[in-house]
């Protein structure tokens, strides 16, 4: 976002002290809970758009379920009422975690019953709801993107079902092989980093008057099952092997989501179009995991000299 709107007009904010953050461009230490501070910080820079990421992932979300609706509900509404004050644009992303077992599994429907069984799911239906309450309600321009699970070379998992995708390409470079906490055959909507910010920035930018659905588009790039990337990955690591050692809870959130989804509106409405197949992401997440272990061991062979 700083490439394309300039250093100074995007500025950082996270609970954490992040160094490249702040060597980067403007960067704030906040904690979205504290509502006052967010006021106080949006107002001290201007800013006109929020994008409020922070929440905690569905499956983390699941061993502090009172600490996830606290962070990921009061953090949403704080933000939404500095967003009615101050008369901003809003984007908060939704998920396919709002989804539930009785939701169709395949080409899952832009409007559809939405009965999540985790906390996490509970949080993304309930966001959606509060988006377009703030819309309709106060004018708002709020907008969102439930989003399928997300891989990239950046971030190391945190805590999200889908998060074993990233691990796998890790352990491919560094193990050759990997023990998946899903089953196989358990497929799932995944999607590369680089598709999903274009897909916000574009979203963001879309004329306001063409969007229906605004604050719960489905987007996906591809549905695979953990099988499906090891097949991938051997394209470039032939010897990598995959086992399998299931993580119950884990799991039956990932059968509780779609298989496939409907991404029909996202397309019509504001033009979305992912770039990523599952072999382009594989091939750019291996050469990037590579550079990434190549920097990290300069930089130990660096501070132990």
């Amino acid at each position: 976002m700083r490439k394309i709107y300039g250093i100074s007009n995007v500025i950082a904010a996270d609970i954490r002290e992040l160094k490249e953050a702040r060597e980067n461009g403007p960067f704030e230490r906040l904690d979205v809970t504290d509502g006052m501070k967010l006021s106080v910080t949006a107002k001290r820079h201007n800013v006109d758009t929020i994008i409020h990421l922070a929440a905690i992932l569905s499956a983390k979300a699941e061993t502090m379920p009172l600490k996830a609706w606290h962070v990921n509900m009061v953090g949403l509404i704080n933000a939404l009422e500095v967003a009615k004050e101050m008369n901003l644009q809003f984007f908060t992303p939704s998920s396919i975690g709002a989804f539930g077992p009785s939701t169709p599994k395949e080409d899952t429907p832009q409007v559809t019953v939405q009965r999540p069984i985790t906390m996490y799911g509970i949080n993304k239906v309930t966001a959606e709801l509060l988006c377009d309450y703030y819309f309709n309600r106060y004018g708002i321009d709020t907008r969102g993107i439930r989003f399928p699970g997300l891989i990239s070379h950046a971030t190391t998992p945190g805590g999200g079902t889908s998060d074993y995708a990233v691990d796998m390409y890790y352990h491919a470079v560094i193990k050759k092989a990997y023990i998946s906490c899903i089953a196989e055959g358990t497929r799932m909507d995944m999607m590369y980093m680089p598709d999903a910010l274009d897909a916000i920035i574009q979203l963001m930018e879309a004329d306001s008057k063409k969007l229906v659905n605004r604050n719960s588009y489905n987007i996906s790039a591809f549905s695979v099952a953990p099988e499906d990337f090891a097949k991938a990955i051997r394209k470039y690591i032939p010897e990598f092997k995959l086992d399998y050692q299931i993580d119950l809870v884990r799991q039956n959130i990932a059968e509780s989501w779609p298989d496939s989804l409907d991404c029909t509106a996202a397309k019509e409405e504001w033009g979305f179009q992912a770039k990523y197949d599952l072999d382009k992401t594989t091939e750019d997440m291996l050469r990037k995991v590579e550079e990434n272990m190549v920097n990290k061991n300069s930089e130990m062979k660096g501070k132990s000299s």
